[in-house]
């Protein structure tokens, strides 16, 4: 599997970034991945390579490139829930200098240098994220109708707030086909049904589907909250959301 360590021109400097692609030479449909809130790292690596193995141009960039390149802070090779909370009390200064500006700009940057990668096709793109990265996906798909052609996020954070600019507020913008994949305890019952009426009324082919058993988190396996099952889950939705809204035949 071909993969490369590239660096994005942005306004704000440059971001490292990794990509994975199919063997083979040719050209493939792009897919722009957002991390959790611990960013890139070797996890996200195996996760690129395996949705490139299904025929895609997979680039994730370091969202916290602003502070050096990744990791953002230092990370053991598994995070454990003894850490977890200590980890988060570090990274959190970070995430909330990630302003909504700051993610369209970038947001902006990624797209334009992902769609001029030799080995990406012309068309659409997706968009796919996790944690905070399932906003920033949302930011993305709702800025960009004309460029992004399906929407995904698992275990969402900041993704219904009650913030004028939450990212399900501007869920009337969408264009793509969109699949969340959700926790247990990842939205209340009032916010799930609030997410479902937005899309309902954008009237774009969508699902949202709560994963039993699964904690926040479920698909890193770097960490306690890993699931397998749940991690499989994931690739039987995210998988036919891209290849319907990405890919000819």
């Amino acid at each position: 599997m071909p993969t490369k360590t590239l660096q994005i021109p942005t306004p704000d400097g440059r971001a490292d970034a990794f990509a994975a692609f199919p063997d083979g030479g040719g050209q493939h449909p792009g897919v722009l991945l957002y991390a959790d809130a611990f960013g890139l790292r070797p996890v996200l690596h195996d996760m690129a390579r395996e949705l490139a193995g299904h025929g895609y141009y997979v680039l994730v960039p370091n969202l916290y490139y602003r502070h050096g390149p990744a990791p953002a802070v230092e990370l053991p090779d598994h995070i454990g829930d003894d850490i977890r909370s200590e980890l988060f009390g570090r990274l959190m200064p970070l995430i909330q200098e990630h302003t909504a500006e700051r993610v369209l700009r970038d947001a902006d940057a990624y797209l334009d240098f992902l769609t001029a990668q030799p080995e990406v096709s012309a068309g659409p793109v997706g968009v796919t994220g996790y944690c905070m990265g399932a906003a920033l996906a949302m930011r993305t798909a709702t800025a960009h109708p004309d460029r992004v052609a399906a929407l995904a996020g698992f275990h969402p954070g900041f993704l219904v707030t009650d913030a004028p600019d939450s990212p399900h507020r501007l869920v009337p913008q969408l264009t793509a086909r969109v699949h969340i994949g959700l926790a247990e305890n990842d939205l209340t019952p009032e916010a799930l049904a609030e997410l479902d009426q937005a899309l309902e009324s954008a009237g774009v082919p969508y699902s949202t589907e709560t994963y039993p058993g699964a904690a926040h988190g479920f698909t890193m396996a770097d960490t306690d909250a890993f699931d397998p099952d749940a991690l499989q889950r994931h690739w039987d939705r995210l998988l036919p959301v891209l290849k319907s809204a990405l890919t000819k035949g």
